[in-house]
């Protein structure tokens, strides 16, 4: 899918586990299939599973999660992973690689859910996030999640330029220009920056936990919105905005997040089948609403 992207496969994992972390060195190993553009993800038997980045730019979370759910996870209503073991390149393998906890359950991409239980629990959630001091947060690269939409921009007009007539251009570029002239927040929160259905877990007809924290910050609380667009719709998007107080700027820039997160993943058009399937349902519904 990218450039420069490292191979993995259930041979590697193996000999990884073997010199590395021996008595887990037996376990079945299987793929978990995923639409996921940096992380291959293996489980190890029923309870452990290992994550193998793919690209160098997605190296560093293994590490920064160590560092951060534990600190966040006692403050919030939804489980988090539960990072076992923080592996090493070898074999040839490039990049720092994870063994966590498997956590059960299904992403919420198709999923059977009620959507308005789910938009009052995600809703507490992200309401819990932001409650949490952020002091010593690491530093936000420019163009990060929870950034000004501004840092964007570019990237985003580049984008529409080179999607073409995939997309209804004229009709993405208005939405975004209303996106970035709405008022900016008054402060920084914490912020998942990719609540995507794929991240959100479902066991037994609830949300059950939240995965995949690469693109965790301190910004604007609006980049947590997205799943209003990208999940919810009607009166499930209209409660979990309420829920989470949003006026109609926090609004209008979580319909930009949810916008550049949607065309920015068109990139993989080629590529990465249900990655276009979410992303072009996603800036179907941010279009519906302008």
């Amino acid at each position: 899918m990218q450039a420069g992207e490292i191979a993995t496969d259930s041979r590697l994992v193996r000999r990884l586990l073997r010199h590395q972390f021996p008595h887990w060195a037996d376990l079945p190993i299987q793929m978990v299939p995923s639409y996921g553009t940096d992380h291959d993800i293996y489980r190890l038997g029923d309870q452990l599973c290992a994550r193998m980045p793919r690209t160098g730019w997605a190296a560093g979370q293994a590490e920064r999660e160590a560092v951060w759910l534990p600190r966040l996870a006692p403050h919030l209503p939804l489980a988090l992973p539960v990072q076992a073991a923080l592996g090493q390149p070898a074999d040839g393998y490039p990049f720092t690689w994870s063994v966590y906890q498997w956590l059960p359950g299904d992403n919420a991409n198709g999923t059977s859910i009620d959507l308005r239980q789910a938009a009052a629990d995600l809703a507490g959630f992200v309401t819990a996030m932001r409650r949490i001091d952020t002091t010593g947060a690491p530093p936000r690269p420019r163009g990060a999640r929870g950034a000004p939409l501004t840092e964007n921009d570019e990237r985003v007009r580049r984008c529409i330029e080179g999607l073409g007539d995939r997309i209804d251009g004229t009709a993405v570029t208005r939405c975004w220009e209303e996106s970035l002239a709405a008022r900016p927040p008054n402060r920084d929160v914490w912020v998942h920056g990719d609540l995507i259905p794929g991240n959100l877990l479902v066991n037994h007809g609830r949300l059950s936990a939240v995965i995949d924290w690469g693109a965790l910050n301190a910004g604007d609380p609006a980049c947590d919105l997205q799943p209003g667009w990208n999940l919810f719709a009607g009166p499930s998007r209209t409660l979990f905005l309420s829920e989470l107080g949003a006026d109609e700027d926090a609004c209008l820039r979580g319909r930009g997040w949810t916008l550049y997160q949607a065309i920015t993943g068109l990139y993989y058009w080629d590529t990465n089948p249900g990655m276009i399937r979410q992303a072009s349902h996603a800036l179907a519904q941010v279009l519906a609403g302008t």
